[in-house]
């Protein structure tokens, strides 16, 4: 097996998670930031040290990821097709970001991995891919509008009662605890799911016979997570705490500490690779209609909807025509 061909899927994968971590810090913190619980910087370097923290808090997703989707087979053919599947993930990643559309890094990567493979004639398991990507796809946004809707209406009815200006201040010191709760859900998620495509090259290159993940694998995958995430998406930042809907402190804890809550049970509960785009995008939507529907941008919000359905299929005809590409080109 060429090692080259191994450094370089393994190095677009890292960047891939840098990529990640730029495009999807806003999913953390952009509440934080805009309810004023945290400033843009403070934010950034929170988030970024808990995404590392949450890295190493388990490995479920990460086998999810490298077992139970594409066979990979052995060679420069399966090497081919993951580095394929990096580069479809890593283009719409940044067409997304560029437009400030909080798509899914997640789903740009799944969405890579089965248009490579299709590209390669490799057999995709679709059972693997609707139970543990397409079901959690749409659950997970569904679920955490509906808690957000309720964890807010808890959160009214248990105030009703206080002074106003005092539970704002007092929430927007709550925000950094359920920020940081966010950005550890993110890494416990995010990181693993490069992990596992990592974890695949050194199988499909014969360094390692087994699935579990090798100590420097998880250090570059959480390094270059946190790397990202301290560059900052402003981007998508604006989009989702601002443009949805304008959030106050109570809100901004009831959304983060939904989100949380939802990543937390997929990963430790389910091994479930979830978007944390779609979930605290849903939270936002959920707890901003507690105050009353029309408060919710459903303009901006149906965009954004409509992303995260053409953000797997889009991914996958990239990733294809990339590997269509390489093999023409290297044979």
């Amino acid at each position: 097996m060429d090692t080259f061909a191994l450094i370089v899927t393994v190095g677009v994968a890292l960047f891939f998670t840098y990529t990640n971590g730029f495009h999807d810090s806003a999913n953390a913190i952009a509440t934080s930031v805009s309810t004023r619980a945290l400033t843009p910087r403070a934010a950034l370097a929170m988030a970024a040290v808990m995404n590392l923290a949450g890295a190493f808090l388990g490995s479920g997703v990460a086998k999810t990821v490298s077992e139970g989707l594409i066979v990979t087979p052995h060679g420069e053919a399966g090497m081919g097709i993951l580095f394929a599947a990096l580069v479809g993930a890593i283009t719409w990643n940044l067409i997304t970001w560029y437009f400030g559309l909080p798509s899914s890094s997640s789903h740009a990567l799944f969405g890579g991995m089965v248009g490579a493979a299709l590209a390669g004639g490799i057999t995709v398991f679709w059972s693997g891919v609707i139970e543990k990507i397409v079901l959690p796809m749409f659950l997970s946004p569904i679920i955490g509008l509906v808690l957000g809707y309720f964890v807010m209406c808890v959160i009214l009815w248990l105030f009703r009662k206080s002074n106003p200006h005092r539970a704002k201040r007092g929430f927007r010191i709550a925000q950094t605890v359920s920020a940081a709760g966010m950005a550890l859900g993110h890494g416990l998620q995010d990181a693993q799911k490069t992990m596992g495509v990592v974890v695949m090259a050194l199988t499909i290159a014969d360094v390692q016979e087994h699935n579990e993940i090798p100590v420097w694998v998880k250090i570059a995958c959480a390094a270059m997570l946190s790397l990202g995430t301290y560059a900052g998406g402003w981007r998508i930042m604006r989009t989702l705490g601002r443009r949805i809907i304008e959030l106050d402190p109570p809100q901004g804890f009831a959304a983060e500490t939904t989100a949380a809550s939802v990543m937390y049970t997929a990963s430790f509960m389910f091994h479930a690779p979830i978007s944390t785009t779609h979930v605290i995008t849903s939270a936002i939507m959920g707890v901003g209609a507690t105050k009353r529907v029309s408060a919710v941008r459903w303009g901006v919000a149906k965009n954004i909807i409509v992303g995260w359905f053409i953000t797997m299929p889009a991914a996958a005809v990239v990733a294809a025509v990339i590997y269509w590409a390489v093999k023409l080109v290297f044979g």
